[in-house]
C-alpha cells in the first residue's frame, strides 16, 4: 500500500492526491507537516531531509519533491499522462518546472501575506504579487484557444498546476482578468479526482492510516 505523508491542506500534497485519485491507486495518507509538528523528527528527516511534505513511500522506495513523485507514479502506472517521445515529454515537464522556477516563490509569499492587514504584510508583498500576476498572465496566454496545457490532452501538467492555480485565482490581490486560465481551472474543478484532492468530496481509494 502506498503511504503518502503530508497534510491534506498542502497544495503540494494535493497534487499527489489528485494523481492517485485520477489513476485509481489505493493509498494511505498520514498527517504530517505544519500543525502536526512531526516533520522535524529524526525519523522523518531520514525519509525527507528537507523536513517538508509530501513524502511518498512505496515499499522500500521513498520519494520526496511533489513533481518527482508525480513523475514516478506516472512512469509506473500512467505513462499516457506524460509524452510518448522525449520531445512530447518536454511539453509536459516544462510547465511542471515552470511552476517551481517562475511561480512558486511569489505564490508562497502571497499565500502567507494576502489575508493579513496591509500594514502587517512583508515589505516586498507588492512585488511578489506583481510577479505572481505576471506568471498567471503567461499561463493564461498559453491557454488561449486550448483546453489543456500540453499535448492537447490531460497530462501531468494539469496535475501539477491545478492545485496551485486554484489558490492563485482566489487570492485577494489586484489582477486583470485571465479568462483562459479561469476557464481551464473551472474544467479541472469538475474532475472527481480534483474534488477529492481539494477536500470537496471524500475518497473511495484512501485507507485508514
Amino acid at each position: 500500500m502506498l503511504r503518502l505523508l503530508g497534510r491534506s491542506t498542502s497544495g503540494n500534497v494535493q497534487k499527489v492526491i489528485f494523481l492517485l485519485e485520477e489513476i485509481g491507486l489505493s493509498y494511505v495518507r498520514e498527517d504530517y507537516g505544519r500543525q502536526f509538528g512531526n516533520t522535524t523528527t529524526d525519523a522523518y528527516r531520514k525519509l525527507n531531509p528537507n523536513s517538508k511534505v509530501p513524502t511518498l513511500i512505496d515499499g522500500d522506495v521513498v520519494i520526496w519533491e511533489s513533481n518527482t513523485i508525480l513523475r514516478y507514479l506516472a512512469a509506473l502506472h500512467a505513462p499516457a499522462l506524460t509524452g510518448a517521445t522525449p520531445a512530447e515529454k518536454t511539453e509536459v515537464e516544462r510547465w511542471m518546472d515552470w511552476l517551481l522556477a517562475s511561480v512558486n516563490t511569489a505564490y508562497v509569499a502571497v499565500f502567507k501575506d494576502a489575508k493579513k492587514p496591509v500594514e502587517e504584510r512583508s515589505a516586498d508583498f507588492a512585488t511578489q504579487a506583481a510577479d505572481l500576476v505576471a506568471a498567471m498572465k503567461i499561463l493564461d496566454g498559453h491557454l488561449a484557444g486550448r483546453d489543456f496545457v500540453a499535448l492537447g490532452r490531460f497530462t501531468l501538467a494539469e496535475v501539477a498546476l491545478a492545485p496551485i492555480m486554484k489558490r492563485c485565482l482566489g487570492f485577494p490581490i489586484e489582477r486583470p482578468d485571465v479568462p483562459a486560465l479561469a476557464k481551464w481551472q473551472a474544467a479541472i474543478d469538475q474532475r472527481p479526482a480534483f474534488a477529492v484532492a481539494t477536500g470537496a468530496k471524500p475518497s473511495t481509494l484512501v485507507s485508514a492510516a
